[in-house]
């Protein structure tokens, strides 16, 4: 069967600078803004420390993460079949502290949870020491026989369910701190390409050591360092001289690249990426930040329209509920208590994305949107504060409904994204329900004069356009 995955991997090797958004966020209005933007597919990805088997910090199992992405599709009018699942950094970091062998068996575990509830893409991740490892860096093949373990417990629980030939594997571990970085950092080293080619020979003899060699042939990506990286007060751009050889390396092989905090990026940056064959581009706080803009500027709106004893208070009560619970930012966040509350509010780790779900802060968002959507918002106002809704709502593309501007500054990101990578837009299975309720531009600013996508599906709803003629053919290694 073929995949999105697969077609962005023939485009690249045909000398195409196609790619894909990989949307790293839980949070509901970032997903319902990917449904929204007219995407033909979507690639959602969720982490062993964000979901698991035991909850992870989101409370939910991958079977109820994907179904949670599954209700939120059908309420936005996006085609399920279109929803690509991953699970991103699986592996035991979770229970790193822990004795291999019990690690490893969650892991194992996890693996097993995430396949069974419908997910395609697996990054396999065993890069991170264990309670009982020896002194010293962890070795390269101590990695990647773990990993293969991992593949292994992913195939055996695909057969189960007749799903072998659904699933990508993505390997290698060289990224970014998830999250960002803790400290300021000047720049960070480019992977070398013999460290990419050991990850790939290790990985791969690992593989075949446990008979996993038709899965090796699944393996899709391989992360690297590209050179990027975002802490709470700086972002360091991509160089595409400084990456040279490492985009080279990979012409070759059957693989692209899969580059990991890239929020933040210009478009230039992400096009180069893409043009350098870092294929799928992993975004999250830079759309969560996007979000937390449009809150804010709202709360400006509301400061000068409502009465103080109505007014919602979100930005006060959002850091009332992160200085009561301070676990998610006070490892990020230095400084003394001025510069503290300054970074919990604007730094660009948006470690504030952890506590939407806080029920205080949820009521608090909820009466915002209640006392703007009760009151007409003048322009002069929308303009001081959302500029570039202004300007849509001034050429008719935009309402002024404080719902649509909030879902419309997080797509102004995801834009940027959808056209670094080259991305189809479809027009058809949009109902009439969500054409009413849908921000007028999202699909027409992108692609005017793009013809509707006629897509015979597959089973992950990838029909034979979209995987481009021929097979791709692995060079012997």
């Amino acid at each position: 069967m073929t995949t999105i995955l697969d077609s962005i991997l023939h485009a690249q090797k045909q000398g195409e600078a196609r790619g894909l958004p990989s949307i790293c966020s839980a949070h509901p209005w970032v997903l319902k803004a990917a449904m929204r933007s007219g995407a033909a597919h979507l690639l959602i990805e969720s982490t062993c420390n964000q979901v698991n088997q035991y909850g992870g910090y989101t409370g939910m199992t991958p079977a109820t993460f994907a179904a949670y992405v599954q209700d939120l599709a059908r309420e936005n009018g996006y085609p399920p079949d279109r929803i690509l699942l991953g699970g991103d950094h699986l592996g035991p970091n979770v229970w790193k502290d822990e004795p291999a062998a019990s690690a490893m068996a969650k892991a194992e575990q996890l693996v097993r949870d995430y396949v069974a509830a419908g997910y395609s893409k697996i990054h396999l991740d065993c890069s991170m020491k264990l309670g009982d490892d020896p002194e010293g860096p962890l070795d390269v093949e101590v990695a990647a026989q773990r990993a293969a373990r991992l593949a292994r417990a992913a195939e055996e629980a695909a057969a189960r369910i007749g799903r072998n030939q659904a699933l990508r594997y993505v390997i290698g571990t060289e990224v970014p701190v998830p999250g960002g970085a803790t400290e300021h950092e000047e720049g960070v080293a480019v992977t070398h390409p013999a460290n990419a080619r050991q990850t790939i020979e290790a990985t791969r003899d690992a593989f075949r050591r446990l008979g996993l060699g038709e899965a090796w042939e699944r393996v899709v990506a391989l992360v690297v360092q590209p050179g990027v990286e975002f802490g709470d007060d700086f972002i360091l751009d991509y160089d595409p001289a400084a990456a040279a050889d490492l985009a080279r390396f990979i012409e070759p092989y059957p693989f692209v690249y899969e580059a990991h905090s890239t929020d933040y990026q210009t478009p230039q940056a992400l096009t180069a990426l893409v043009r350098d064959h870092f294929a799928i581009l992993k975004v999250g706080p830079a759309l969560t930040f996007a979000f937390r803009e449009g809150v804010f500027a709202l709360a400006m709106m509301e400061e000068e329209l409502i009465p103080r004893d109505r007014r919602s208070r979100i930005i006060q009560v959002l850091d009332e509920v992160m200085v009561a619970h301070p676990r998610h930012w006070r490892i990020y966040y230095q400084g003394d208590a001025h510069t503290q509350a300054l970074k919990r509010k604007y730094s660009f780790s948006d470690r504030i994305r952890y506590y939407w779900p806080q029920s205080p802060v949820q009521q608090a968002l909820k009466a915002l949107l209640s006392n703007l959507a009760q009151t007409p918002i003048p322009l002069g106002l929308i303009s001081q504060f959302l500029p570039q809704q202004f300007e849509k709502i001034r050429q008719g593309r935009l309402q002024p409904k404080p719902e649509t501007m909030l879902l419309d500054k997080i797509l102004d990101v995801l834009r940027v994204y959808l056209d670094a990578c080259q991305m189809e837009v479809h027009f058809e299975k949009i109902s009439q329900e969500v054409q009413e309720k849908r921000i007028p531009g999202h699909i027409e600013d992108r692609a005017r004069d793009a013809r509707p996508v006629q897509v015979a599906r597959g089973l992950d709803g990838v029909g034979a356009r979209d995987a481009g003629e021929g097979e791709l053919r692995r060079p012997a290694m």
